[in-house]
């Protein structure tokens, strides 16, 4: 009787081998059982994208639904093909607008005839897959399998480990536990791997999850639509399901995505060029998507800087780090009457003390668009009137300060320059803006805007940073702008608990425009110089607890 139970085993293995879709019953000599009912929790590794994402998984392959929690439950994805004619995806996730913060709401999207909707398996397919030896993976003695999938210059090779014990049931079937599952993709061309990640499997049984699991919590209002604008189908599917991407290697959504990014912003690259710009953008995209998973404080979104490396965004933070006294003169002392008499909020925008965002393009010039913000504010203030002052005449002509150009510098170098030539010439007299170290040629124009000094707003201290605000209008900030997440940043307040906030820490300057509080988040309106595609038209609502980033650390203004 047994050797007929293992024969009608191998038939039914021979008849459906992936593992995704293979009854529980089936066995083979090389390829281990894993059953179609099963709870897994494990974490998402994107080295390339800086990500690891933490995962628990209900599946019910039999049933034809599944659902996928990422970073501890904040997002909660459903895939249920048992519903409707075609399947319908949900999403549970923590949502910010206007009148509520991290509101939790439930969208959904339907399945359609050219896109039906089932259960998402966590495991990989393992048609092609071969036996290629044994091995240990994090002290666990596994079988490893592995398919090596080969398209144009792009060379794909999946490898997966997987712990093998008797069954239950027959201590002749040979049943899988998953360990491991990883792709590396290697391209010929470029000469280098375009991708990696893996997924550790933590844990898992072998169990069929209950209905309840699948079941939507209630939520204050019912499944909708987004409230943006639509996105493509495969993109919504990407969002409702994002393990499609790393188990089945779906990537429509990223090329399709890269194709709009290239037009948007209107890029040009050659055919190699294309190749690791793509490559990029698809990490930086990954990020994105994670991180908007984990339910911050904010939303990240794709912008104009999504095909730049790491290094390349480092070019946009040239704010110097100098030791020691500055030169300014101290804040002037204040009592409690001037803090209680600060308003609630301030924004200098709307009494026309502010010009528009510009983009400082691939020239590390921020410590010239912070410099030229206070000095226009306090112009403002003094004559009424707002005039463009120039960024390229510091970029050209404060090299003798301790400026280095597009390599860097700082606004307390850039106002010694200004109070030695009288003033700096407007906009409109030096010429446009150009992001290249330029010929200086000041001896050609009028300067304006002569200073008197500039004044150091006492470090750490939110309430001097308030009144300098109040009285002198946009102040000259430093902040620690390092992180991805501030490359990307699109809205909310923005609070990054690995964010610097000591003046060695500090590597971007940007312009304080105002304060406030949303929903009880209290925050500094800042003003950024990576163009109006960049953040909320231009701008960032940063945290004030803990002094986030160091906005407060050192603040300057000029005196006229």
């Amino acid at each position: 009787m047994k050797s007929l139970t293992l024969a009608l085993l191998v038939l039914a293995m021979i008849a459906g081998t992936r593992s995704g879709t293979h009854d529980n019953s089936v066995i083979s000599s090389e390829i281990p059982i894993i059953s179609q009912m099963y709870i897994t929790q494990g974490t998402l590794y994107i080295p390339y994208a800086e990500i690891e994402e933490p995962f628990t998984a209900w599946v019910d392959l039999k049933a034809g639904r599944s659902r996928i929690d990422f970073y501890g439950g904040v997002s909660k994805t459903y895939q249920l093909g048992d519903r409707n004619d075609y399947g319908v995806m949900r999403k549970i996730v923590p949502m910010t607008d206007e009148s509520s913060l991290n509101k939790i709401s439930c969208f959904e999207v339907n399945g359609t005839s050219d896109n039906q909707i089932s259960a998402q398996s966590i495991l990989p397919d393992m048609t092609g897959f071969k036996y290629v030896g044994e091995e240990v993976v994090n002290s666990i003695h596994c079988k490893k399998y592995q398919l090596i999938d080969t398209r144009g210059v792009k060379v794909n090779k999946y490898t997966y480990w997987v712990k093998t014990e008797p069954s239950t049931l027959d201590p002749y079937v040979e049943v899988g536990v998953p360990v491991k599952y990883e792709m590396r993709g290697f391209n010929s061309l470029l000469g280098s791997h375009y991708d990696h990640y893996y997924l550790l499997y933590e844990d898992f049984r072998a169990e069929q999850p209950t209905s309840e699991v699948f079941e939507v919590p209630e939520t204050s209002a019912p499944c909708r639509d987004f409230p943006g604008p639509g996105v493509h189908h495969h993109r919504t599917i990407a969002t409702f399901n994002p393990m499609k991407e790393f188990i089945h290697n779906m990537d429509e959504h990223i090329t399709s995505g890269f194709e709009e990014f290239v037009q948007t912003h209107n890029k040009r690259y050659h055919e190699k060029e294309q190749m690791h710009r793509l490559n990029v953008f698809r990490h930086n995209h990954r990020f994105i998507e994670s991180k908007n998973r984990e339910g911050l404080t904010y939303r990240l979104a794709i912008n104009h800087l999504a095909d730049r490396t790491s290094d390349e965004l480092k070019v946009l933070r040239g704010k110097l780090y100098s030791k020691g006294y500055n030169g300014g003169k101290p804040f002037p002392e204040f009592t409690q009457k001037d803090v209680d008499d600060l308003p609630e909020s301030i924004d200098w925008r709307l009494y026309g003390a502010v010009t528009p965002v510009k983009d400082q393009s691939v020239c590390g010039s921020c410590w010239s668009f912070g410099t030229v913000g206070a000095l226009e504010g306090a112009y403002f203030l003094k004559t009424g009137q707002l005039v463009r002052l120039s960024q390229q005449a510091l970029v050209d002509c404060s090299w003798g300060y301790g400026n280095n150009g597009c390599d860097g510098g700082e606004d307390f170098r850039s106002y010694q320059w200004v109070m030695k030539h009288g003033g700096i010439p407007s906009e409109d007299s030096y010429g446009p803006y150009l992001g290249i170290d330029g010929y200086c040629h000041i001896q050609n124009v009028t300067a304006t805007a002569k200073i008197s000094g500039y004044v150091n707003v006492t470090s750490n201290d939110a309430n001097s940073l308030k009144l300098a605000m109040k009285k002198h209008g946009p102040i000259s900030v430093a902040i620690d702008a390092s992180h991805k997440t501030f490359s990307f940043y699109a809205n909310g307040v923005y609070y990054e608990p690995k964010c610097k906030n000591t003046e060695d820490g500090l590597d971007h300057a940007v312009l304080a425009v105002g304060y406030g509080t949303i929903l009880g988040e209290k925050y500094w309106l800042v003003k950024n110089s990576w163009s109006t595609y960049w953040g909320n038209d231009g701008y960032v609502l940063m945290a004030q607890r803990d002094n986030n980033c160091g906005v407060a650390t050192s603040p300057t203004y000029v005196t006229m």
